[in-house]
C-alpha cells in the first residue's frame, strides 16, 4: 500500500491511477490530519508526501513520521515546488529517502516509487552483526543497544548495516552518499555528517563506535 498526501484533487487522482496501473494499492490523503488518521488504520510500505500542504506542511509531517516508532522506517518521497532547493534538502536531511520536483511525470513518479522500495525491502536473511554493546538483526530489521531496541530512520539503519557489515573500513562521505543515497542522488556531503550525527544520538554509548576519519570520512571499528 502507498499513501499519497496531495492537497489537489486531480493530481492526487491521476497518482493514484497510475500507481494502481502499476500494480501497486494506493490511498490519497488531502492534508496531514486525514493521512494520520489512516495511519492508525493501516501503515503503508512507502509515503508520497507533498510539501505544499494546508494546516502542517510536509516537513512537518516528516518530522512526525520520523519521531514515531510505527512509522519511522516507512520510506518517504517528497514532493517540492520546481527549484525549491531548501525544502529538497530540509526534506533529506530529515529523512526522506528521495524527491519529485513538481511538475513531474507519472512514469518517473513509479521509477522512484520502484527505487525506493527496491532499497528498502530487505533482498536476503543474514546473520546477526554484534559489536560491543549493539547488536543488529538484517532478517527482522532491528537495531538493539544494550539489549534495548531501537528506531531508526530507513538511512540511519543502511548507514549503521553498512559500518556493520565492514568493519575497520574507511569510507569518504562520497563513497556513503552513493551506497546509500543512490547514485542519481545530487545533494551535498553535509547530508551525510546530519545523518552520522543523528544515529550517533540514537544508539547512545555504542554512538561512539563510528569514528570520524579527519579529512576522510568514517568508520566503524570492533568492539569486545
Amino acid at each position: 500500500m502507498i499513501f499519497c498526501v496531495e492537497d489537489d484533487a486531480a493530481v492526487r487522482d491521476l497518482m493514484i491511477y497510475t500507481l494502481n496501473t502499476a500494480g501497486f494499492e494506493a490511498r490519497g490523503f488531502s492534508d496531514g490530519e486525514e493521512f494520520f488518521r489512516g495511519l492508525e488504520k493501516e501503515l503503508p510500505e512507502l509515503v508520497m508526501l507533498d510539501i505544499m500542504l494546508p494546516g502542517e506542511d510536509g516537513i512537518v509531517l516528516l518530522k512526525r513520521l520520523r519521531a514515531g516508532a510505527s512509522t519511522a522506517d516507512i520510506p518517504v518521497i517528497m514532493a517540492t515546488a520546481k527549484g525549491t532547493e531548501y525544502d529538497k534538502i530540509t526534506g533529506l536531511d530529515l529523512g526522506a529517502d528521495d524527491y519529485l520536483a513538481k511538475p513531474f511525470g507519472m512514469m518517473e513518479m513509479i521509477s522512484r516509487v520502484r527505487a525506493v522500495l527496491r532499497r528498502s525491502r530487505p533482498k536476503e536473511e543474514k546473520k546477526i552483526l554484534r559489536t560491543g554493546c549493539l547488536e543488529m538483526n538484517p532478517g527482522e530489521h532491528r537495531v538493539f543497544v544494550k539489549g534495548e531496541r531501537i528506531s531508526l530512520t530507513l538511512k540511519e539503519y543502511e548507514l549503521l548495516r553498512l559500518f556493520m557489515e565492514n568493519m575497520g573500513r574507511v569510507f569518504t562521505r562520497e563513497q556513503l552518499l552513493q551506497q546509500v543515497w543512490g547514485a542519481s542522488y545530487m545533494g551535498e556531503t553535509r547530508t551525510v555528517d546530519v545523518h552520522i550525527g543523528t544515529l550517533r544520538s540514537r544508539l547512545g554509548d555504542c554512538g561512539e563506535y563510528i569514528e570520524t576519519v579527519r579529512g576522510v570520512g568514517y568508520r566503524m571499528e570492533a568492539r569486545i
